[in-house]
């Protein structure tokens, strides 16, 4: 039993739930989504020839200079949106792991632009293994949200939220 000491306000902290096993497997995803985002980078910058090659398919008029140019610029943008990205997949996982009510909505906007990306990903003239990987990124996230959602996952949630958390 918690006895505060007299005149004090402090409340007792309630004691956090243990993690259920759709968070477990929720973070656990998470983590392989930070994987998949380095991985990603050597995807991406591996296929960086045929998607140059995609690039001066789709845009006839570029130099052989800019189409060079527009190479350079793709490796700099995977590997600082990969190494981004891994960021964000493991802060998401250690915060939805500490139970942050925050956390999980986060997440769920997250996989929101995930969705966008894929989805205008198709139309913008890149290697199609980095299209494919884009997919196999979308189904981590996917089931990382599916996972965050579930009753015992809202349950852990509320938990967090009462406890003051």
């Amino acid at each position: 039993m918690y006895t505060p000491y007299p005149g004090s306000t402090d409340l007792p902290v309630t004691e956090r739930p243990p993690l259920p096993a759709s968070m477990r497997i929720a973070v656990r995803v998470m983590y392989a989504g930070a994987a998949a985002s380095l991985i990603g980078i050597v995807v991406d910058i591996t296929t960086v020839g045929s998607t140059k090659n995609a690039i001066a398919r789709h845009s006839k008029h570029l130099t052989a200079s800019q189409l060079s140019t527009q190479q350079h610029a793709l490796v700099a943008a995977f590997v600082v949106g990969g190494v981004i990205g891994a960021v964000i997949w493991v802060f998401m996982a250690q915060s939805c792991k500490g139970g942050r009510p925050w956390a999980r909505i986060v997440a769920t906007v997250l996989f929101g632009l995930v969705t966008i990306d894929a989805v205008v990903g198709v139309a913008v003239p890149v290697a199609a293994a980095v299209k494919g990987y884009a997919v196999v990124t979308w189904l981590i996230a996917l089931t990382a949200v599916v996972c965050l959602w579930r009753g015992p996952s809202s349950a852990y949630f509320g938990a967090g939220a009462r406890s003051g958390r």
